[in-house]
Order: C-alpha cells, then structure tokens, then sequence
C-alpha cells in the first residue's frame, strides 16, 4: 500500500532514548526520531511511500520494539500504524495520557511469550493404541478397503489428534499460568487447537520457556508446541487484558 505521515513504532515514557546505530523500515531504513508530549513518547519515522509486509521491514519493526524496551516499558504498535502527521500523534498521547501512562507501568519490566499447541502429527502408533473409535475404523478399512471408509478413518484421526492437543494445550495452560501475570487468548490460527500469550517478568523468561519446553518434551505424543518469544507485550496493550484463565476449546 502506498503510505504518506508518519510511521509509528511505539509510545513510551518520554525519557527512553532511541537506540543507537538502529533504522526504521523501508529502503534505506528510515531515520527514527522521537516526538513528547507532557510524560509520553512516541518513536516515529517518516513513512515509506511504498509499505509492505516485507520481512525486512517486520524484523526491523520488531527489533526496534525490543531493544527500546531495554530501556523500560513499551506499548508496542502493530507493524503499519501510519498517522497523518506529527500533531496527530501528539494529540493522541494528550488524549490517552493517563491510560497510556498506566499501562506503561503495568507492563515495566515484563515481556510477552506466546504458546501454539498443534496436533502431534508424528503420533500415530500412540493414537491407534489409546484411541478405540480409532483402531476399529482403520481394521474395518483393512478389512474392506474404499473411499468411505478412508474418509471416516481419516475424519476420526483429525478429531482425536486436535482434542487430545486441546486436552494437552488445557493442562499446558494450568502448569504455565501460575508462572506469567497475566494470560491473553490470541487469535483462531488454522489448523491451531490453543494460541495464548503470557506476561512474564523480563527475568523470569528463560525459566518459563524452559518450563514450556520441558511440557512440550514430556507431552509429544498428544501435543506439538511452538514458542515465540520474548516479544513485545503486543497482547497486553489493552487495559482489558485479563489475568484470568483462557478457555480452550476442543472437549
């Protein structure tokens, strides 16, 4: 899409400095810069007439988030926030000051990581084994081979591997918890039985992701876990954003 303005980054305390020998997106990267008003800060650059989803333009949005969040807290924006003009970000943070400024303090000092649970694709023999409804379809398709058949073998081992990852992503969900501040479902994702993210202290991170990767290991058979993190508290921006448990789905 073409863009004109302003491309924003962030909003921050207005004392955080702007990282040194960092670029903005676009081709060469743009300049950043950083506007205030009253407490507030906003790390802005001038928008590429031409802005797209390119990964080197997403890396170096994500990347600027996390080193100014070395520095204290940030409300990350999404990649392509482009406002008119300067003045239109200034009157935007006197407007919000004080929400801005009270999730700024919500979140010092944390970051977010964020869980996928996906069927075990790999899990088969263990799915035959524990799975009856299972084992009887594929013996009857061995027995009487055809096209009805295989859909029904085929439908019944879709169903079980995304319940069994929704039972495995329920308990990955009460182990990992009591560990983070606050927990946000994501976004429905194909193919996904669990997408949540965790507010975790910016110290406690490695401890948590390891803990994640161990329930991963001891849970392969039911569950496929994809983690990403530290990234920027993306899905704790709102003030609605709840420390309460998140209802998984697939019964």
């Amino acid at each position: 899409m073409t863009a004109d303005g302003v491309y924003v980054y962030a909003i921050l305390r207005a004392g955080t400095r702007l990282p040194k020998g960092v670029g903005g997106v676009g081709s060469p990267p743009a300049r950043l810069r950083m506007i205030r008003q009253g407490p507030l800060g906003a790390v802005i650059s001038d928008a590429p007439p031409q802005l797209r989803a390119r990964r080197r333009d997403l890396l170096a949005h994500q990347d600027l988030l996390m080193r100014l969040a070395d520095d204290g807290p940030v409300l990350p924006m999404r990649f392509g926030m482009v406002a008119p003009d300067e003045a239109t970000v200034l009157n935007q943070l006197a407007a919000a000051e004080s929400a801005h400024a009270a999730t700024l303090d919500r979140l010092a000092g944390h970051i977010e990581i964020n869980v996928k649970a996906l069927p075990a694709q790999d899990a088969l023999a263990t799915l035959v084994a524990e799975e009856g409804n299972v084992r009887r379809l594929r013996e009857a398709v061995r027995r009487h081979p055809g096209y009805e058949a295989s859909l029904r073998l085929g439908e019944a081992i879709s169903a079980a591997l995304t319940r069994r990852a929704a039972a495995a992503g329920r308990r990955m969900l009460s182990e990992l918890e009591p560990g983070a501040r606050a927990v946000a479902a994501g976004p429905e994702v194909a193919g996904c039985a669990l997408n949540v993210s965790f507010l975790v202290d910016h110290g406690a991170a490695d401890s948590f992701l390891d803990g994640a990767r161990r329930f991963a290991q001891a849970h392969r058979e039911h569950v496929e876990l994809r983690l990403a993190g530290p990234l920027p508290c993306y899905s704790f921006v709102s003030l609605e954003a709840r420390p309460a448990t998140v209802s998984v789905g697939g019964e």
